[in-house]
């Protein structure tokens, strides 16, 4: 079969049941036996298809920051507020978690990885 078909279907079915709506809620509080599972099922379809596919973990950091800038654009969002800036604007505010479930959660993984990219407000509109 054709390599691009393949991975076409990968993409809208397989990629689509993995990530679906909820891959920004419960990836990053996944145990590394979890992550492994489904790295490999993202390795036998790109045995199948012979081509390059983007990991998991790069699937959600893509997802959560478009999650995450599209928070920061509404301000009728019920987590907007969660997102404020520091005095510089280039970051955001990180919260304070004292226990690894609430440091795993959407909103604290969101901020650190905005604050990787360094993406302000302006750039997010």
């Amino acid at each position: 079969m054709d390599s691009r078909l393949l991975c076409s279907f990968y993409r809208c079915t397989i990629e689509s049941i993995l990530t679906g709506c909820c891959i920004t809620a419960w990836y990053s509080s996944c145990t590394a036996l979890n992550h492994k599972a489904l790295q490999r099922v993202v390795k036998a379809a790109q045995h199948i298809t012979r081509t390059e596919l983007p990991s998991m973990e790069d699937l959600y950091t893509q997802r959560c920051r478009k999650k995450a800038t599209k928070i920061i654009k509404d301000p009728s969002h019920p987590s907007y507020k969660l997102f404020c800036l520091l005095p510089s604007g280039r970051r955001f505010r990180s919260i304070r978690a004292r226990t690894t479930r609430l440091r795993d959660s959407f909103i604290p993984q969101a901020i650190r990885l905005l604050n990787l990219k360094n993406l302000s407000v302006k750039d997010a509109e």
